[in-house]
């Protein structure tokens, strides 16, 4: 369920925008989304079993979820370049506005 849900936002993201950079932004924001939800599930208790039952923790995790082995190893290795991706885009906007 996490993994269509995962897949249908990023699909219309590419429909949306239609092109790469948007991909990699809305990538960036499922995964920090996610992130966030699970600091809230981890520090507020009376959430914990909320979130824990339907959010999965990372992107990662439900890459892990669905894959393994050699499969995972190359969907691991992919999500980082495009988080390193994501990291160059906000670094290199950080620098065009100055």
């Amino acid at each position: 369920m996490d993994l269509i849900i995962v897949v249908v936002l990023m699909v219309l993201i590419i429909l949306f925008f239609r092109n790469f950079k948007s991909f990699i932004y809305g990538l960036a924001i499922i995964e920090i989304f996610l992130q966030i939800l699970t600091f809230i599930k981890y520090n507020i208790k009376e959430t914990y079993n909320i979130i824990d039952k339907y959010i999965p923790e990372s992107i990662l995790s439900i890459l892990s979820k669905y894959s393994n082995g050699l499969f995972y190893q190359i969907l691991m290795w992919t999500f980082l370049i495009f988080m390193i991706l994501f990291l160059v885009y906000l670094i290199k906007g950080l620098f065009k506005r100055k």
